[in-house]
């Protein structure tokens, strides 16, 4: 008897599982709003260059309305309003005359806002962009900011992982290759328990156990260190495929997640907007996965998320709800396809590779969510390139999907001669 059949004797999916769902469940929650904060803590208010003519109060013009003084005073930016960055050297009175053209004064002379901004607080008060004044020559750091605090994450998970062994139950094959024989039936016998089949647990001995393990050890002796991953020619398509996957997810998600301002007008309505869709966008793709195929769905849900950020860029900033509306679709698509790798990375590899192939793929995806935010600092060089960017990367991910075989109804495989042998078989059916 295999090891993998001895598990789904004592419970392969039962009250141990969902248990251990739910307290994985909270902790996430919990991340996540912490990573969403960005947008309402971060948040970019409306600004304009502080002049003495309008925010001193020792002013001595008081017989001129304020949007008199800022036309004299702020040059118009690309969106017609006050410039964000720009203000006048002195005043230019000569645009009140109502004769004065673009050719009068498009010439005067301008500077950076040397006095600081003045920001709308109507929606917030109190910003860190408001604070430190992260805007016009220093709007960068925002994303430089959003980089370091994924890449902490990136860092603490490396960490994290082997650390958490001391708290969480290790899992009953490493317990028994660390010749740990004791703990791991003890383990064993638990989840049984919790799973409602104690009878079959109380059947287990450290001699079946044993049996369970040799068994697997003698069907493949193939080293299974993080090389073998890339080294092997069944498993390094699989590998370099599932991981683009991933870094797609990390990268458009978090650089678009982290500056909802850029997809639309309320931040508000599009942050509920996107709670609302991606649960059932999440839960559906798990029917589908079912019907449709681990293949055909993964590749179908990269290439309609990046559709949608990539028509993003063709619609105006003016129709704020059609754009909010495509953001939401989306990402929507995007949670579909973090569904959809989590459970077809784990089936393309086998059992001594699994949690290694996993592991490299979410690092994969924090890697990219590292890189996600610093791509909107192409907004410089032109508004639409950074969704250019994120719409590009899932689409190209999903085509490379369809490299990928397809795994729904097949057994997981156990060693590298089962993934070897599955590659063999859909060759010989190609031939056929």
């Amino acid at each position: 008897m295999a090891f993998s059949e001895l598990l789904d004797r004592v419970g392969g999916l039962g009250r141990y599982q969902a248990l251990q769902t739910v307290a994985l469940v909270l902790p996430i929650m919990w991340l996540v709003a912490q990573t969403m904060l960005e947008n309402f803590s971060a948040a970019v208010p409306s600004h304009r260059c502080w002049v003495s003519l309008l925010d001193n109060s020792t002013s001595q013009v008081s017989d001129l309305d304020p949007e008199t003084l800022l036309a004299v005073s702020i040059p118009p930016g690309p969106n017609q309003g006050p410039h964000q960055c720009r203000r006048f050297r002195q005043p230019q009175w000569q645009l009140l005359d109502p004769n004065t053209t673009a050719t009068n004064w498009s010439k005067a002379a301008t500077e950076p806002c040397l006095d600081g901004w003045v920001y709308d607080r109507s929606t917030f008060t109190a910003t860190i962009v408001t604070k430190w004044d992260l805007v016009c020559d220093s709007q960068a750091l925002k994303p430089m900011a959003q980089t370091i605090y994924l890449a902490g994450m990136m860092v603490g998970a490396s960490f994290s992982g082997p650390a958490s062994d001391r708290w969480l139950a290790e899992s009953a094959r490493w317990l028994l290759t660390t010749d740990r024989l004791d703990r791991g039936l003890h383990e064993l016998r638990r989840v049984a328990a919790i799973n409602g089949k104690r009878a079959a647990g109380d059947t287990l001995t450290i001699e079946v156990l044993l049996s369970a393990m040799q068994e697997d050890q003698s069907v493949d002796q193939a080293p299974s260190s993080l090389g073998t991953l890339f080294c092997t020619p069944g498993l390094r398509l699989r590998t370099c495929v599932s991981m683009l996957c991933w870094f797609a997810f990390g990268f458009t998600f978090y650089g678009l997640v982290m500056d909802l301002q850029g997809l639309g007008s309320n931040i508000f309505l599009l942050q509920v907007l996107l709670g609302v869709v991606d649960i059932p966008a999440k839960a559906g793709s798990l029917l589908l996965l079912g019907c449709l195929g681990r293949r055909p769905l993964q590749a179908l849900s990269l290439v309609l998320s990046g559709a949608c950020i990539l028509a993003n860029t063709l619609v105006p900033r003016e129709l704020g709800a059609l754009r909010s509306a495509l953001a939401v679709m989306g990402l929507g698509c995007m949670g579909s396809a973090f569904t959809c790798i989590t459970i077809y990375n784990g089936e393309l590899f086998p059992t001594v590779l699994r949690m290694r192939a996993v592991g490299l793929g979410q690092m994969a995806a924090r890697g990219g969510a590292c890189l996600g935010p610093l791509v909107r600092l192409l907004s410089t060089h032109g508004p639409s390139l950074p969704l250019l960017v994120y719409g590009t990367v899932p689409v190209l991910s999903g085509l490379a999907t369809l490299l990928l075989p397809e795994t729904r109804n097949l057994p997981l495989p156990d060693t590298i001669q089962d993934v070897q042998n599955q590659a063999v078989k859909k060759v010989a059916h190609r031939t056929q």
